[in-house]
């Protein structure tokens, strides 16, 4: 199959692959800015920056490539309103919005006309966002890395919710290849959104040891734990991760990065330890099938094979 565009309101991406925002800092503007330039969607993760850091990955970005540049924004982060008015001020060419759902998003992007994309689990969310003014939805599956919306697969999910709706469908969660591109085409997606095969690319803002500690990962080893965001979310059974499958660690000090918390665990501090190298204290987000990722390529590589494959798909 040859891979048609994307079109998101005014935005037309030539591939219709977007990039996943992946937070703490794994998707920067090096990252995002090398999907956009190969004509995909690239997503920088502004959830737990500044405001001052996103404005300079922005504009990193913008100097890196005339390709489509977004966020990905966790709704349950406490600053998350002036994170999105941060990002619109910078004229950030979509919003793309996970773990919860807000309402007033939709009305800071038709004041600027910025296209605002909801990561929904559901037709249910997905009509309500399409009403609400959504000019496309990401669809996760039980896939996915990170809070998970439903244990459901999204192979399961993405025929009901692209006849439901008349905005373009995203599919994410577990995909890896030109052939899982297709196959979600085929079902109804307008395109695909990718996490995993980007995070390992040479682009990616991790640590050496967190990228060596991913590709060990065997398929055992992705479990699925309880965030203090108060969704289930996806990880690599590292040692923290494996204690707080028994029991809490909460934080000695609270430093008030979610709207709601259960104090469970401070996810901003673990995450933060795993971007830097720490991966035996910090929480490592991973897709379901990271395991079948065998070696680390530029994204332009990356790319390269995902067209080649979907050509070369049913």
């Amino acid at each position: 199959m040859k891979l048609r565009e994307l079109r998101i309101g005014d935005k037309v991406a030539r591939l219709p692959i977007q990039q996943g925002g992946m937070a703490i800092r794994l998707s920067t503007a090096r990252l995002a800015a090398a999907v956009a330039e190969e004509g995909g969607i690239g997503l920088i993760a502004a959830s737990y920056m500044s405001h001052d850091e996103l404005r300079y990955e922005i504009r990193l970005a913008r100097s890196l490539t005339k390709g489509i540049i977004g966020i990905n924004i966790m709704v349950a982060a406490r600053d998350f309103a002036e994170v999105v008015k941060t990002a619109i001020d910078e004229g950030i060419d979509l919003i793309v919005a996970g773990a919860g759902f807000s309402r007033d998003m939709f009305g800071y992007g038709k004041e600027s006309g910025t296209p605002i994309v909801p990561i929904v689990s559901s037709v249910k969310l997905a009509k309500i966002s399409e009403r609400l003014g959504a000019s496309a939805v990401v669809l996760e599956g039980k896939e996915a890395g990170g809070h998970l919306g439903t244990d459901t697969s999204v192979r399961d999910l993405v025929a009901d919710v692209s006849a439901a709706v008349k905005i373009p469908v995203i599919a994410a969660g577990g995909i890896l290849n030109g052939q899982d591109i297709v196959d979600m085409i085929n079902m109804g997606a307008a395109g695909v959104q990718i996490g995993s095969r980007f995070l390992m690319s040479k682009e990616s803002n991790i640590p050496d040891s967190m990228r060596e500690y991913y590709l060990k990962a065997k398929p055992e080893d992705v479990v699925v734990i309880h965030s203090p965001v108060g969704l289930p979310g996806r990880a690599i059974c590292s040692p923290f991760a494996a204690k707080i499958l028994k029991e809490a660690a909460p934080p000695k000090k609270c430093v008030r990065c979610l709207k709601e918390c259960s104090h469970y665990f401070c996810i901003s501090n673990r995450l933060q330890m795993s971007q830097q190298g720490d991966t035996e204290n910090g929480l490592v987000f991973a897709g379901e099938y990271l395991p079948r990722i065998p070696e680390v390529l530029s994204v332009h590589d990356i790319m390269k094979r995902l067209v080649a494959e979907a050509e070369e798909a049913k």
